[in-house]
């Protein structure tokens, strides 16, 4: 293994491009995408993806079509998740894209209030 400014170089390229392409931007905190959390283009986006990057205007061609997954879009571009979740978040701040959140799971229930209203509901109508 040779020691020098070269071996560290080789190490750190394949960083470079990631870096490149979100600009160095992070990921926004308002801007948090599940695997699931789906992504449509804009009616104007096809229009304005011209001037993106490459990276973005793929992910708005991608999803020009119809709603795809943020998994799906990260397995089309063959880029990382952390790095697709940037640019959804660049195309939505630029409404580019719409996005569609999952329906958050449901809290569980109290029983016993559960119970209270079959019972109110079994009297009030003869069950």
């Amino acid at each position: 293994m040779p020691d020098g400014p070269d071996h560290e170089l080789e190490l750190t390229s394949p960083l470079v491009p990631l870096f490149v392409i979100t600009n160095g931007r992070a990921l926004p905190p308002d801007h948090e995408y599940e695997h699931t959390t789906l992504v449509m283009a804009a009616q104007d986006a096809a229009a304005s993806a011209r001037t993106l990057s490459p990276e973005a205007g793929q992910v708005v061609a991608l999803v020009t079509e119809g709603f795809l997954s943020v998994a799906e879009v990260a397995g089309h571009t063959h880029l990382p998740l952390g790095i697709v979740r940037i640019l959804l978040a660049q195309l939505e701040e630029d409404n580019l894209i719409l996005v569609r959140r999952p329906i958050p799971r449901a809290e569980r229930v109290d029983r016993e209030l559960v119970s209270a209203v079959l019972e109110g509901l079994k009297n009030r109508f003869g069950a």
